[in-house]
């Protein structure tokens, strides 16, 4: 009986040792990895433009396949790429840390948590996570693109930014800005 539970414990170790080999926490290069956002009108073309950084993040990797992840984004990072006159834009990303857009002097950091990953090829992938913003957590999902040799992910999505508060207090009719903010992701390793 005892040779039996000894065996058991030796079988159970060498698979919790391959599952924890099988396992790698890859770090993200923040230098290369980028978020552009953009905003719009919703009764007239036009809008605004501009990018936002990752202050740290990774992605898990199971058996050679990405099943999870966490990514920070510095919120005080955000900058707008659409306006040249330095006044107008110092004033409207001032404007977008306030408490009715990103409220950043409370909430410096919105975190992005990837919970599954479906995969359709061994390429491309839809991926759900929970986005953390303005201390607010929703759960979202989109379509992703890996590029192995490039070592990076690629992706396009929209959020409803009354979802998590992000609602402008605009003296212009109710939504003369769009509910849409838009996000063009790459992530770098």
């Amino acid at each position: 009986m005892k040779l039996k539970t000894q065996f058991i414990a030796v079988v159970f170790s060498m698979f919790s040792f391959v599952n924890i080999c099988a396992q790698e926490r890859l770090k993200i290069d923040t230098t290369k990895s980028d978020i552009k956002w953009s905003g719009e009108y919703t009764f007239y073309f036009g809008g605004h433009n501009g990018r936002i950084s990752f202050s740290e993040g990774y992605f898990e990797k199971t058996n050679q396949l990405i099943t999870g992840g966490q990514f920070i984004i510095d919120m005080n990072s955000i900058i707008c790429d659409d306006i040249g006159v330095k006044d107008a834009n110092e004033s409207l990303v001032n404007h977008l840390k306030d408490p009715d857009f990103f409220d950043v002097s409370q909430f410096p950091e919105a975190v992005l948590k990837i919970t599954s990953v479906e995969y359709h090829d061994s390429t491309h992938m839809k991926i759900y996570a929970n986005l953390t913003l303005k201390g607010i957590t929703k759960p979202i999902s989109f379509q992703a693109e890996v590029n192995f040799e490039k070592k990076e992910m690629t992706t396009k999505f929209k959020i409803d930014r009354m979802l998590w508060g992000v609602s402008y207090n605009s003296k212009l009719r109710d939504g003369a800005i769009s509910d849409a903010i838009g996000f063009e992701v790459k992530i770098s390793l």
